[in-house]
């Protein structure tokens, strides 16, 4: 990650035809979002401005010509209010992308209060009205006050897939037409590379004992102990292994509960992969388990490379990516005896390849890109030159 950022007040005026303000863990579905998007975006020959909170991702290894970074001096979203109007007020760019509710809020404000002319584009990535179910206290009370009062003056709302889009429209009160969907950024060009390269774990080089594959944060949400439940029972009837990519707060109770099961010897934790490809390339089945996803990253990534998957029929996007089962056994969420049974059919009769990667064609990079900058309002914004800046912190 570069620290050699601007500052707001220190920002070299050009013509920046869009930035972008997230803030994320660093191995989140959005930090592959911007991954892949902002260079699509940058290719065009726009300018763009990436907006930092200290200590937050997204983490580039290089920015692509076009894009410099800019620290708004922030340790938190809520406190990034005042840089983020220096920001607007000073760049003026074309248009601003934010992405979950703390940003969205503070962009939201900022843009009145700044009173400028810049388009903002708040996006939201997961079904609301269920996400904020799981939440206790005032804050879900809170966050659909807020969303109904600011979602409104948004020039355009994006969400990934038709059912968020449905459930946010009725949660904000906002007509349909003012929600837009628009395929999260999954297939770019390079996956099958990216996919090719060496993966020297054992367990994928022994044909005897096929891997159910899962990758994601170790939280609640996306319900790995039903996977690991539903894996013993594969386990009563078959050799196999299972391996979950990510890390979280979970692991410790998830080796628990597989030891319970006499599955622990079976299971593999190897963390965070940068490049989980080869995994899900060489997985025999992948299974996404979520409670709830507003699209879900890993099994557009999965279908891409032609693995079958396994789906929980959660709120919203695995149904529409796997087409209500055509592409994929859809099971209801955390049953672990359905997930048993829909994994092993998977073992036994694997879908064909090629059907499977036809199903994650909507999903490419290219189209992606086309759809943001048709949102964004940037179609047809004449190409920009100049340097990549890499500004200074003075």
């Amino acid at each position: 990650m570069r620290s050699d950022c601007a500052a707001p007040d220190r920002v070299e005026p050009r013509a920046t035809d869009l930035a972008i303000f997230v803030a994320t863990s660093g191995h989140s579905g959005m930090d592959r979002i911007i991954a892949n998007l902002l260079p699509a975006l940058a290719g065009q020959g726009l300018c763009i401005d990436l907006l930092r909170i200290d200590r937050h991702g997204p983490y580039l290894p290089t920015l692509p010509a076009g894009v410099r970074e800019i620290s708004l001096g922030a340790a938190h979203v809520d406190t990034s209010l005042p840089a983020l109007i220096r920001y607007l007020r000073r760049a003026r760019p074309h248009a601003l992308l934010t992405d979950k509710y703390r940003v969205n809020r503070v962009a939201l404000w900022a843009s009145r209060l700044a009173r400028s002319e810049t388009r903002i584009v708040v996006r939201i990535g997961t079904t609301v009205s269920h996400d904020l179910a799981q939440r206790g206290g005032l804050d879900p009370w809170l966050e659909r006050a807020w969303i109904r009062w600011l979602y409104s003056k948004a020039d355009a709302v994006i969400v990934p897939s038709r059912g968020a889009a449905d459930d946010l429209a009725t949660l904000a009160r906002l007509p349909r037409k003012r929600i837009t969907v628009v395929p999260n950024p999954v297939v770019k060009p390079e996956l099958a590379a990216l996919a090719a390269a060496e993966l020297r774990h054992p367990w994928f080089q022994d044909a005897r004992a096929p891997v159910i594959l899962a990758a994601g944060e170790l939280a609640p949400r996306k319900d790995f102990a039903t996977l690991v439940r539903a894996f013993a029972r594969v386990r009563r009837c078959r050799e196999a292994r299972l391996v979950i990519l990510g890390e979280g707060r979970k692991r410790s109770t998830l080796m628990r509960l597989a030891a319970e099961l006499g599955v622990a010897e079976s299971l593999d934790l190897p963390g965070f992969m940068p490049n989980p490809y080869p995994y899900m390339a060489r997985a025999a089945v992948f299974a996404l388990t979520s409670t709830l996803e507003g699209f879900g990253i890993v099994l557009a990534e999965a279908l891409s490379l032609g693995t079958p998957v396994v789906a929980t029929d959660c709120p919203s996007g695995p149904a529409e990516i796997l087409q209500g089962g055509r592409y994929g056994r859809l099971v209801p969420i955390g049953d672990d005896a359905a997930l048993a049974a829909a994994l092993e059919c998977a073992l036994d009769a694997p879908a064909p390849r090629e059907r499977l990667q036809r199903a994650a064609q909507p999903y490419t990079v290219a189209a992606s890109a086309a759809a943001y900058a048709k949102v964004l309002g940037l179609i047809g914004r004449a190409p920009l030159s100049g340097s990549t800046a890499e500004y200074r912190m003075g």
